[in-house]
This record gives structure tokens, C-alpha cells and sequence, in this order.
């Protein structure tokens, strides 16, 4: 079942991303982009510290003052729209994802968590967009490709509860929104 960044309210999906696939994109930077220092690793062990203590206020003024002196740094950001969204300010925490994809639309992470914001929104058309654009990015992005899943379940949900509305729906109708429902309440 698909759930979103810390903070958020969940949904019946998995949006996000585990902490390997984090540490593969800090790998990422380092070998493609080769700018993170000891002090970078440091910072980022303290936040991700106080963002799993739900500390969010000191982990934004921490992760804050780290772009301060490294404003372009992509994993700090992603962290801090983790932050902003665990504080309740969803929409600094989906102008924060916005600006990553727009910045780096080479990292599949931005554009997955960013779905997860318009997913919450009930905005599945532009969560399905941020999904295919992650797994553009990333082909096997094990996370991004279960999401895309999950959205293509809610949007089989909303065009079959569509159809029921409409004035001679299908027999196998009702069948068919059962197994569905079935499968969406049954995922983890």
C-alpha cells in the first residue's frame, strides 16, 4: 500500500522512498558529482537524526543553515521538503520537490516524493506524470515503479466508479470494482 513522506497523511499507496534507495542516491552524487565531504555526511547524519526523532524544527533549521553555505545541494533539499512536509507545510514541501525536478530532472526521487504530494491532493494525473518522469529517470526504480502501479489501481478506481454512474453500465461492472477493491485493501 502506498504511503508518503513522513508527515503526510497516508494513503492506500506507497510513495517514497526506502532508506537504501536514499543512500543509492547519496552514492549517486558522490560518484557523479563528487561534492560530498566528510562535513556534507555529517550534516546529513544529523538531520536525517533529528527527521527520524521528529525533531522538525531543528532539523530545518539544521538542514537550513547546511544550504546556507550549499544552496544547490539536491540531498539536503530533498530532506528539507521531508522537513517542511513533516512540519504540515505541504505546499513549501511541493514547491521544494517542484524546484528539484526543475534543478536536477536527472534524480528520480524529487519526482517520485513530488507524486506523492499530488496523489495526497487527489491530483493522480499529475502523479501519474511525476511517476512515469521518475522511472524515465530511473528504469529500475523499484519504489517508482510500484507507485505507478498503485496510481494506475486509484484511477481503474475512479473510472470504474464513473462508469457505475453512467446509464447502462457493464453486468461485469460490479464484479470488477469488487476485485479491486479487494486488491487495494489487501496491499500492505
Amino acid at each position: 500500500s502506498l504511503t508518503e513522506p513522513l508527515g503526510v497523511n497516508r494513503l492506500p499507496m506507497t510513495i517514497f522512498f526506502s532508506p537504501v534507495q536514499w543512500w543509492h542516491a547519496v552514492l549517486f552524487c558522490v560518484l557523479t558529482l563528487g561534492w560530498q565531504t566528510a562535513a556534507h555526511a555529517d550534516a546529513y547524519t544529523d538531520v536525517q537524526r533529528k527527521v527520524r526523532n521528529l525533531q522538525w524544527s531543528q532539523a530545518q533549521q539544521a538542514a537550513q543553515t547546511h544550504l546556507q553555505a550549499h544552496p544547490n545541494d539536491p540531498q539536503m533539499r530533498l530532506l528539507l521538503s521531508q522537513i517542511q512536509a513533516g512540519l504540515g507545510d505541504a505546499t513549501s514541501a511541493q514547491a521544494t520537490l517542484q524546484q528539484l525536478t526543475q534543478d536536477y530532472p536527472e534524480l528520480p526521487e524529487p519526482h517520485n516524493n513530488l507524486a506523492a504530494s499530488y496523489a495526497a491532493q487527489g491530483r493522480l494525473d499529475m502523479a501519474l506524470l511525476s511517476l512515469k518522469t521518475a522511472v524515465a529517470a530511473r528504469p529500475d526504480y523499484t519504489v517508482a515503479l510500484e507507485n505507478l502501479g498503485d496510481v494506475y489501481l486509484l484511477l481503474a478506481q475512479q473510472a470504474y466508479a464513473k462508469a457505475a454512474t453512467s446509464p447502462a453500465p457493464s453486468h461485469k461492472l460490479g464484479d470488477k470494482r469488487q476485485q479491486l477493491e479487494a486488491l487495494i485493501k489487501s496491499a500492505p
